[in-house]
Parts: structure tokens; C-alpha cells; sequence
């Protein structure tokens, strides 16, 4: 999420150009910094999201699995599952950010309250300096990004409600692996195409080495500094790292919930 301007951090012209340029200077390590605070996140982020959603559907559904929602009411069941997994998931990435974003030769000017050992510490100085505001920087274009699981969980949803009309099957007929696979691929595709911008602007707040007023100085200095470019910056690694993971996510969850009548 280089914003192009801060100096104090290497800057890279591309996904593999960022890669060569980590490992020569950190080595493997560098490429793995903030895993932990990211396997915490994703996983609860993942539970919780699908534990709000399934139950917000299922109260919509009356309990009825074959009774058909439409677009609508599928993108409000998400938005609402996404706001409520976002309250409790936000200081996990915050913390993740920080750790991603930190670099012991270029923050060597920073404070030692924005200096993080590991996700234990990272937590304890932003809590003690910053309070829970600081654990909720990005909170707003977080909401925002609400719109992105909303979305990504209608099209799949309504693609598998479709392709099953289309073979005259009920709309809570099971598919095979592929299927199940290429529909979470084009779901998790027309979503980050469409609302990547509020990552990058949300990861700009978390940075502790940021200096925003909020998320609108944010977009107004990107588009000033880098055009509208800038609000895609990171999207290639993005998709690469992400398509696979949420593919497997709805894979594990159609397979675990394939014999409980959800």
C-alpha cells in the first residue's frame, strides 16, 4: 500500500519487483511478516462472517433452505454479517497492518511506541498510546468495504441459484468441487474489482507511519499524488493471494455444512 510519497520506506514498481526487493533486504522472514495477526483475522474473520451470515439467512428463509432470497435480500444479509464481523475483527488488522508495513532500517526514526516486537506488543503500545481509537483506525472505509463480502456473497449466491434453476433443480442442490470452486473464483473477482479502492484506503489509517485526517484526505491525496491508479495499488498480489484462500473457504464450508439442511 505504498503511497508513493513517505521516503522513509523502499518503494516498488510492481508485485515481483516488491518480492526480490523484501527478500534480498529481509529475506524470508520479510515476506512473512504479520502472518500471525493475518491467521488470527482470517480465521475469525471467516467463523464469525459465516456464523452471522448463515443465521441471518436462515431467519430470512423462515428455515426453508429452498426458499429463494433474491439479490437484495442476499447482499443484506452479508452487509449486516459483514458490519458485525468487522466490530469485533478491526484491532486483529490494524495490528497486521502495522506489523506488514514495518521496517527495522526505515522506521528507525519513529518513535518506540510505534516500534512493534511482534502482535502481542503491537496490541499493547497502540492500545496504551492511541486508546481503542487507535485500534479502530480504518474502521470507517471498513464499513465501506462491508459492500465487498455483500457483493461477493450475492453473486455466488445467485450464481448457484441460477445455475441450479437452469437445471431444474432446487435452488439448495449440491454441486461438484469444480463448481463450487469457479463460482467463489468469479464471486471473489466482479467483488475486488469493484471495491478494491477501500483497501488501500484503509490501510493507509492502520500505518502507523501515516498521516491522514481520515479516509476522504486519504482518496484526495492518492488521486493527487498517484491518479486514480493509485487506488489499485496492490490489486494483482491481492487477487493472487486471495482467490485461492476464499475458494477453499467456500469449498470447506459447503462441504462441512453439506449434510446439516442449512
Amino acid at each position: 500500500m505504498d503511497d508513493g510519497v513517505l521516503r522513509t520506506r523502499p518503494h516498488y514498481s510492481g508485485m515481483f519487483n516488491a518480492f526480490g526487493t523484501i527478500f534480498s533486504s529481509e529475506g524470508v522472514r520479510g515476506l512473512y511478516r504479520g502472518v500471525t495477526p493475518n491467521v488470527w483475522g482470517a480465521g475469525s474473520a471467516w467463523g464469525l462472517y459465516f456464523l452471522f451470515y448463515g443465521s441471518i439467512k436462515s431467519y430470512m428463509q423462515e428455515g426453508d433452505s429452498r426458499r429463494d432470497l433474491g439479490a437484495a435480500r442476499h447482499m443484506l444479509a452479508a452487509s449486516q454479517a459483514g458490519v458485525a464481523t468487522l466490530v469485533v475483527t478491526n484491532p486483529i488488522w490494524v495490528v497486521k497492518t502495522r506489523l506488514c508495513l514495518q521496517y527495522s532500517s526505515a522506521d528507525a526514526s519513529l518513535p518506540e511506541s510505534k516500534k512493534y516486537r511482534g502482535m502481542i506488543d503491537a496490541f499493547r503500545k497502540t492500545y496504551r498510546y492511541e486508546g481503542m481509537r487507535g485500534l479502530y483506525k480504518g474502521f470507517v472505509p471498513g464499513v465501506w468495504g462491508v459492500s465487498h463480502g455483500a457483493l461477493q456473497f450475492m453473486v455466488y449466491e445467485e450464481l448457484k441459484s441460477q445455475y441450479n434453476r437452469r437445471r431444474g433443480k432446487t435452488i439448495d442442490s449440491k454441486l461438484s468441487t469444480l463448481e463450487y470452486l469457479t463460482f467463489a473464483a468469479l464471486s471473489k473477482l466482479v467483488a475486488a474489482c469493484s471495491t478494491y479502492p477501500y483497501q488501500v484506503v484503509r490501510a493507509r489509517l492502520q500505518d502507523h507511519a501515516g498521516s491522514y485526517a481520515g479516509s476522504l484526505d486519504v482518496i484526495r491525496r492518492v488521486l493527487r499524488y498517484e491518479g486514480v491508479r493509485g487506488l489499485y495499488k496492490g490489486l494483482t498480489p491481492y487477487l493472487c493471494h486471495v482467490t485461492p484462500n476464499i475458494c477453499c473457504v467456500f469449498l470447506v464450508y459447503e462441504l462441512m455444512t453439506a449434510g446439516t439442511g442449512r
